[in-house]
This record gives structure tokens, sequence and C-alpha cells, in this order.
């Protein structure tokens, strides 16, 4: 590809910048899973929705990749430049451009962080709801249609992000939706570019869906004797109907982790982390509710949260999970899958995974947003280790088999990217074909995330 000529021209477009510079090319080169560094040819910087179209412009002239960057905090390579190109970083795209506090609506950009995003929202008492644990970007967490914690009770980016400002691979830029709170006119286009992942179009412009900030909000972890009665407490307490802000599993080495880490003084058992919303009455009834699940399943006595300080350190704690679970095997890198079933098998699905990491002689602590049937393992691998990458990569592809035997989806946040590309035609079969299409029809050159979803392995 003529790769040399797109980054003159490029040059002559944004100056300083598009840089070439090693801190820069290596900081987009990395991520945080097992792929191998792959360092762009350039990186780009653009600060409005015409740039990004110009850049595109150039860049399909010369058949040049563009991949998307925003905070790469994503788990499966999704904005690794593995055909080289420009890393497109949408960080100077980070303004809020309208709240629309009578509608619960705000219209951004891309590369705001959901926690800057929410700290400027304070005043107006909403919120945006949507927390995936890492300080992602809020078009990244468009681009993967990210969920995390809150789902449960708030849904997932696709339940909150009404329209799109997108680039298309041939510059032009198009709006998708509205902020009319329905419609029924036409395809779903914000749909559709909602987990593409950069493949189909380039997000330069969000209108969000906000909630309100709660009056009361409690919040404890539980522990449980086994993993199983911890399970069957979710499922029994969500087939209640009883509307939990958030509540996620842990097993007991991240249990362990978190008390080696955090300074944590958890029993190294099996826990839930739970989370109530609503008015002081609502959350004290909510609470009152589940209690009585727990100590029929024989879990112990809740264990508070109190303050808000107390709360923030608490999910401070589950946030950095990874990173706590990491340091069970110094020096190892983590293989981290996750996979979504429906929450009649939620038990089932993580009997069968806890069997298969025991048998595979690897570390594999398992937690996750258990409310909505999606739970995650990190592989711990030794690096350099290809043996025992190997079994993990195995490990990863059994949980997503059984999650569809079971009627789910190999992936229930984490999204494709590479990593989980080769298993896309067992779950989706000709659809995947149709996806190509799609693919083809708005990128024909191929230049938007290519190695990315569709295609061979």
């Amino acid at each position: 590809m003529p790769i040399p000529e797109a980054l003159q021209e490029l040059h002559s477009l944004l100056g300083n910048r598009l840089s070439r510079s090693k801190p820069d090319l290596a900081a987009h080169s990395a991520n945080e899973s097992y792929f191998d560094l792959t360092p762009p040819d350039a990186v780009a910087f653009p600060e409005s929705t015409a740039e990004v179209a110009e850049i595109v412009k150039v860049c399909a002239r010369h058949g040049c990749p563009v991949v998307p960057w925003g905070a790469g905090t994503s788990l499966e390579g999704h904005a690794l430049a593995v055909r080289g190109g420009v890393s497109l970083d949408m960080s100077r795209m980070n303004g809020i451009l309208a709240i629309h506090p009578e509608d619960m609506q705000a219209v951004v950009q891309p590369g705001i962080t959901r926690e800057a995003l929410n700290t400027e929202l304070r005043a107006t008492g909403l919120m945006f709801p949507v927390d995936p644990g890492a300080n992602a970007s809020i078009g990244g967490m468009a681009a993967t249609r990210a969920s995390g914690t809150t789902a449960v009770r708030y849904g997932t980016m696709r339940d909150n992000v009404l329209a799109l400002e997108v680039v298309l691979a041939d510059g032009r830029v198009i709006r998708t939706g509205s902020r009319a709170a329905k419609s029924s006119s036409g395809y779903d286009l914000t749909g559709l570019f909602l987990g593409s992942e950069g493949t189909l179009g380039i997000i330069t412009e969000l209108t969000l869906r906000l909630h309100g900030q709660p009056e009361a909000v409690s919040a404890a972890t539980c522990a449980f004797a086994d993993f199983a009665h911890a399970v069957d407490t979710v499922i029994a307490t969500i087939q209640s109907g009883i509307p939990m802000a958030r509540i996620e599993f842990m097993d007991e080495a991240v249990a362990r982790a978190f008390n080696a880490q955090s300074g944590a003084s958890m029993p190294e058992m099996p826990h839930l982390m739970v989370e109530f919303h609503g008015s002081p009455a609502a959350v004290a009834e909510q609470a009152e509710r589940f209690g009585e699940i727990v100590a029929e399943m024989g879990g112990a006595e809740f264990q508070w949260a109190t303050t808000t300080e107390a709360r923030s350190a608490l999910w401070k704690m589950r946030h950095h999970a990874y990173w706590s679970c990491l340091a069970l095997r110094p020096g190892a890198m983590g293989l981290v899958t996750d996979i979504c079933v429906p929450i009649s098998r939620l038990a089932e699905a993580v009997r069968g995974t806890r069997a298969d990491i025991d048998a595979s002689g690897l570390q594999g602590p398992i937690l996750g947003h258990v409310g909505d049937g999606n739970f995650h393992a990190i592989l711990l691998v030794e690096r350099g280790n290809a043996g025992e990458l190997a079994i993990a990569k195995a490990l990863a592809e059994r949980m997503a088999d059984r999650a569809l035997r079971m009627g789910g989806t190999i992936t229930g946040e984490h999204g494709v990217g590479m990593g989980k590309r080769g298993l896309m035609r067992a779950e989706h079969g000709d659809a995947w074909d149709v996806m190509a299409a799609l693919k083809a029809t708005l990128d024909p050159a191929g230049i938007l995330n290519p190695g990315k979803i569709v295609g061979g392995n």
C-alpha cells in the first residue's frame, strides 16, 4: 500500500498533529490482553468531524488503513493497526456539545471518557450509567457496544445511544437517529454502527440517553460457601424482579486477589457484590428482599459499604480486578474472555467453565456481571509460553461453544476484534456473510480497521 504518500498528504493537513514519534507509535501499538505489539505507521490527532472526514478521504485515495483509537482499553485487539496505516486518536475530540436536562439527553464528542462526562453532569442531577469498569471513551464504548456493572438495571450502550454522527469510508458524514424518544423511519443505522468496532464508519458525535442520579444508594458484599449457591442467588434475584443496580459475582481466587492488592479482608470464598438505587424506602425494601433470598441460599450476612467513600473503594476494587488477578501470578499476562448465556443457564455455564479451568492446570479467576448472564474468565498465562497460550485459547473456545449450545453468545461485552473473529461463523452462520456484505458495501477498499469482526482467520 502507498502509505508514505498518504502520510505526506496528511502531514500537510495536520502538521505536528500527525505523529511518527516512537513513543506515540508504541502507545498505540499496545493492548490490555495477550496480542502482540502492532505499531501503526503514524498517529493522527483530529480535532473536528471535518478533519476526520478529510483524513479518511486522503487515506481512501491511497488505500491506507485507518484505525480509530479511543482510550485503548479494549480486550480483543480492536484498536490495533494490524495492517499498518494511521491510528486515529480521538482524544482531542472530547467535548460536551449540549446537555438537554429536560429531555435527559447529552450530545458529546467520542473522545470524552465516561468519568469525565459524569463529572460534568453532577450539577444537573443526571448521570450516564454505562460502566464497563475502565475509564473508556464514550466513542469506544459505542463502537464495541459496551455494557458493564450497571447493565442489569440501566442497559448497555445499545439502550443508551439515541443518535450518531459517522464518517464513512469515502469521507461522507452522515447522521443516524434523532433526539426523539422513538422512530419507525427507515433502517436502524444507529444500531448498525453500535458494535461495528470502527469497521463500517468512524463515530464523531453521539446523542446519549441520561438517567437521574439516585436519591439513595446502598452497596454490600456477601460471601457464600460455594459458587453454585452464589449463582443460584443471582438467578432467584433476577427472576423475583428485584431492581438491582449492580449484582456482580467473583470466585474465591478473586477474593484472594482483592485481599492481597486492595487491603480487603474478605473470606476467601465466592462473593456477590451488590448495589441498590432509588428512594431511601425503595432501597431498604430491595435490600430486605434480597437478604431473604441470600438467607434461603445459605449466604453470609451483608458487609455493608455505608459511606460514599466506602462504596467508591468497593467498586474501584472491582474495576481493578484484572490487575489484581494478574498479580496472583507475577509476570503473567491475561487472556480475558467473556460469554453471555440466558440467566436460567448461568449456573451450568459457570460450573462447566470452572471444571474446564481446573482440569487445564492454569489459574483462571472467574467474575462478572452475572445479573444479565455475563461473566468473564481471566486466564493467567506465562509470557512467552506458547503451550500455555494455546491451552488458554482452547479454554476460551470451549467457553464460547458452551455458550452457543445454551442459546447464548460468544461475547456479552468485550466484542469481537481479532480475538473472537474465528468464532463468528459458529454463532452467526450465513448471517456472518451478510455482515461481510455490509462491510464490502460501506468500505469496499477495506481501509476501516481491517482484520476485525469479518473475513478469514
